[in-house]
């Protein structure tokens, strides 16, 4: 038998095999088996959809700037902290869930009384539908202010908020600066 012909059986034979598993040949052809290294067929998974509702976020009352006096002079202003950029993420699971994550971008800015080094802002954040809190968590994130330089920015990502089925179109964000907001 020729090279050539040897070559032509060898792929007929393993399209004969792996054909067992064509469509609408049913079963679990060799083909798989050599693809998932098993005789267990892995169970469909469907995909995720990012086109679900997503709330815009809201800001808590007076949560947007958080003043630190203190420092040189009695009552002077020693920095001040500013919400950012804020963004959001929901994917939508198979099973109706929804996952949220939630950016915050926040500045911290040298006052009168301040002077270079680190700065402690909380970050909190708020995923509810009315008086059900899916997640009520705050951030500490430090920002370090070189010397010589007058601000900082900082970045907070809260991930794995998951909504359940039932609220998945309705639920709020609301995010401030500071250890709470308000309730509600």
């Amino acid at each position: 038998m020729s090279r050539k012909a040897g070559w032509t059986l060898a792929v007929l034979g393993l399209s004969a095999l792996t054909g067992c598993n064509s469509a609408g040949g049913g079963g679990f052809g060799v083909g798989n088996m050599l693809l998932t290294a098993g005789t267990t067929q892995a169970p469909a998974q469907a995909a995720e959809t990012s086109d679900v509702y997503c709330p815009t976020v809201d800001v808590f009352d007076g949560g947007s700037v958080l003043q630190v006096r203190g420092g040189g002079d009695a009552g002077s202003v020693r920095s001040q902290l500013t919400l950012g950029e804020i963004a959001r993420e929901c994917v939508g699971r198979p099973d109706g869930t929804t996952v949220v994550r939630v950016g915050v971008e926040a500045r911290a800015l040298l006052g009168a009384g301040g002077s270079a080094g680190r700065y402690d802002i909380p970050v909190h954040i708020v995923v509810k539908d009315g008086s059900t809190v899916f997640a009520n968590r705050t951030r500490r994130v430090a920002a370090a202010i070189p010397a010589g330089q007058t601000q900082t920015t900082v970045s907070v990502i809260e991930e794995g908020i998951v909504i359940p089925a039932a609220n998945a179109n309705s639920f709020e964000i609301e995010v401030g600066l500071g250890t709470g907001g308000r309730r509600g």
